[in-house]
C-alpha cells in the first residue's frame, strides 16, 4: 500500500511546513511505499495571484481630454473678442478694426449685426439683440463643457454623455450660424473686410472640428439626424428674424440715399416764433431724418423762420444706405420712428400740434399774444 503526503518548504528557508506559502517556495511530494520513503522534488512555483498585465490596462483617455481642453481654450479666446464686442456695441464706441478700416465697421454697426429688433428696441434701446452678445454666451457655454468634461467633473449632475451631446450640439448651431453670416458678408457686404467675422468663423469652425473628433464613427451617425435638426433650426430662426427686423422692406433696404434739404415754404406766424425760441430756451429737441416726410411737415408746421430756430438733430448726417447707423444722439435717445420729441424729459413721437407743444412744454400761450 501507497501513499503521497505532499507539505510546502522552501528551497532555502528553514520556515516550518505550516508557513505560509509565497511564490518563491517549491512543492515537495513525499512518497511511502513498501520499501521506504522516498521524496520527490516538483519543480513548480505556487503562485497565489496573478500579477497585472500591463498590456491589458484601460486604455488612455488623453485624447479626448486633450480636444475637450482644446475647446475650453477656443471657447475662452472667443468668449474674450465677443466680449470686447458686446461692449463696443452696447456703448455704441467705434470697435478698433486692424484690417478692413471702415468697412469693418460698417458690417459691424449694420442691421445684420443685430436680431429680434423689434422689442428689443424698447427694451434696451437697441435695434436688436446684438450679435457678440448671443456670441458671447455660446463661447461661455462652451468653455465651460469644455473644462468640465476635461476635469469629469459635469454640474447640476449632468452626466458625460450629455455632457459631450450638450456641447457638439452647441459648437454644431455655432458652425451653421457662422457659415450663415459668411453668406450674409458675401453677397451683402461685397468688397467689405471684417477681421471679427473671419476670426469668430475661425473659431467656431474649429470648435465643431474638434468636439466631432471625440466621436467615434457609431456615435456620429447617431447624432446627425440632431446636427441636421440645429443647423435647419439656426437657418430658419435668422432668416425670419431678418426678414422682420430690416427697416421697411427690402426695396428700402437696398436704396442709397444722400442728405439733402427740403425747403420750408410757409411763413412762420407770431405765436410760432415765440414757441420756437421758448422750445429751444428749455433744452426741447427735435430728432429727424432728411429723407422723413413728416419731419418736413413738422417743420412747415413752424414755418421757414420758426424752424431755423428750433434744436433740430438730424439722425443721418451722413445719407442713409446699407451699414450706415444713426448718429450717436439719436440711437442714445431710444428712438422708435421719425419726428421725435424730446421736451423736458418726455418723449413724443410723430408729428405734433403746435398747442401740444405748448402745452407740454408749459409755454405761457397768453404771454405771448
Amino acid at each position: 500500500m501507497a501513499s503521497f503526503v505532499v507539505s510546502y518548504r522552501p528551497l532555502l528557508s528553514p520556515a516550518p511546513f505550516w508557513s505560509s506559502p509565497s511564490p518563491s517556495i517549491r512543492c515537495v511530494t513525499q512518497f511511502k511505499g513498501w520499501g521506504g520513503r522516498g521524496v520527490l522534488m516538483l519543480p513548480l512555483k505556487c503562485i497565489s495571484k496573478q500579477p497585472p498585465d500591463s498590456d491589458t490596462a484601460p486604455p488612455s483617455s488623453s485624447s479626448s481630454i486633450s480636444a475637450y481642453n482644446w475647446c475650453g481654450g477656443l471657447g475662452g479666446l472667443g468668449f474674450l473678442e465677443t466680449t470686447y464686442l458686446t461692449y463696443v456695441k452696447l456703448t455704441n464706441s467705434d470697435a478698433f478694426c486692424p484690417i478692413g478700416g471702415g468697412t469693418c465697421g460698417d458690417v459691424l454697426n449694420s442691421d445684420y449685426a443685430a436680431v429680434f429688433g423689434i422689442s428689443m428696441m424698447i427694451l434696451l434701446h437697441l435695434p436688436g439683440v446684438p450679435l457678440p452678445l448671443i456670441g458671447m454666451a455660446a463661447y461661455g457655454l462652451v468653455t465651460i463643457l469644455g473644462l468640465q468634461l476635461a476635469g469629469k467633473n459635469m454640474p447640476f449632475g449632468i452626466d458625460e454623455n450629455n455632457g459631450r451631446l450638450l456641447l457638439i450640439g452647441t459648437t454644431t448651431s455655432m458652425f451653421v450660424a457662422s457659415a450663415y453670416f459668411l453668406y450674409i458678408l458675401n453677397t451683402q457686404f461685397p468688397g467689405a473686410s471684417c477681421s471679427y467675422c473671419l476670426v469668430s468663423a475661425l473659431l467656431s469652425f474649429s470648435l465643431f472640428f474638434t468636439s466631432l473628433k471625440d466621436f467615434q464613427f457609431k456615435e456620429i451617425q447617431k447624432t446627425v439626424v440632431l446636427q441636421l435638426c440645429i443647423g435647419c433650426l439656426v437657418v430658419a430662426t435668422l432668416s425670419t428674424s431678418y426678414n422682420t427686423s430690416l427697416p421697411g422692406s427690402t426695396s428700402l433696404a437696398e436704396i442709397d440715399l444722400e442728405p439733402f434739404t427740403v425747403e420750408i415754404t410757409t411763413q412762420s406766424s407770431p405765436f410760432a416764433l415765440s414757441l420756437a425760441r421758448h422750445l429751444r430756451s428749455i433744452g426741447a429737441k427735435m430728432y429727424g431724418a432728411f429723407w422723413c416726410s413728416h419731419c418736413v411737415e413738422q417743420k412747415q408746421m413752424f414755418g421757414r423762420e420758426a424752424a431755423k430756430l428750433l434744436d433740430y438733430v438730424e439722425c443721418f448726417p451722413d445719407g442713409y444706405r446699407k451699414g450706415i447707423k444713426m448718429a450717436k444722439a439719436c440711437l442714445d435717445s431710444g428712438l422708435e420712428g421719425f419726428p421725435t420729441w424730446v421736451i423736458n424729459g418726455e418723449v413724443l413721437s410723430g408729428e405734433q400740434e403746435l398747442s401740444e407743444l405748448a402745452r407740454i412744454s408749459g409755454f405761457d400761450v397768453d404771454g405771448s399774444s
